[in-house]
């Protein structure tokens, strides 16, 4: 089973905590109920690293993990469903604006749920995340959810409703089954070293 080896390291609540070491950042970004702190406790193989909630929303800071010594995972606040007040959630976007703005990272990985169609939330942060030209891997979670044998036309729906070019990875991936982990990690550590990574395809 491969695995990152990561730990936490610090979460920042303004922009004088941002990390900006010179390692390689790799965002996850996401709907707040979409699963990021799962796949971070899956792929790092520590339940305890990420904390999960029933309450969608709960991430309100930038967690750093630092991942195999080498670089960082770097969890954003989830977007879409968050049940805080307005003004909180304004002083999240700041957050997330000073921190794309800084320059730290120039590449993500985009959770969307794969049994839905994309949402408005999910276009205007594709739309972000190009603005910053940050080099983007979708993931598709809770793959688990669907027959494997139609996991190809849920993955081009994905495509087409987010317009995402062909060339653009998009993983299949479940925390709960762990469909295409290992592929994950893989890709994560290729993503964090080489290259872009337009050459690879998903394994289905």
């Amino acid at each position: 089973m491969e695995i990152i080896q990561m730990r936490f390291e610090t979460s920042a609540a303004k922009p004088a905590q941002f990390i900006d070491d010179g390692k390689v950042q790799i965002v996850i970004t996401g709907k707040s109920n979409v699963g990021k702190s799962s796949l971070i406790n899956a792929i790092g193989n520590n339940g305890k690293l990420a904390r999960t909630s029933s309450t969608p929303g709960k991430t309100r800071l930038i967690n750093y993990f630092l991942a195999d010594n080498e670089y960082y995972i770097v969890d954003l606040p989830g977007y879409g469903f968050a049940k805080a007040p307005k003004s909180e959630q304004a002083q999240w976007q700041a957050l997330m604006d000073s921190y794309f703005k800084s320059g730290t990272s120039k590449k993500a990985l985009m959770l969307v749920d794969i049994r839905h169609k994309p949402t408005t939330e999910d276009r205007m942060m594709r739309d972000y995340l190009a603005d910053y030209d940050f080099e983007v891997v979708v993931v598709a979670t809770k793959a688990d959810k669907i027959a494997k044998t139609k996991l190809k036309n849920y993955v081009e729906d994905i495509r087409r409703e987010l317009e995402l070019p062909d060339e653009m990875l998009i993983i299949p991936y479940s925390s709960q089954n762990s469909y295409n982990r290992d592929y994950l990690v893989e890709v994560i550590r290729a993503f964090a070293t080489e290259p872009p990574m337009d050459d690879i395809e998903a394994m289905m």
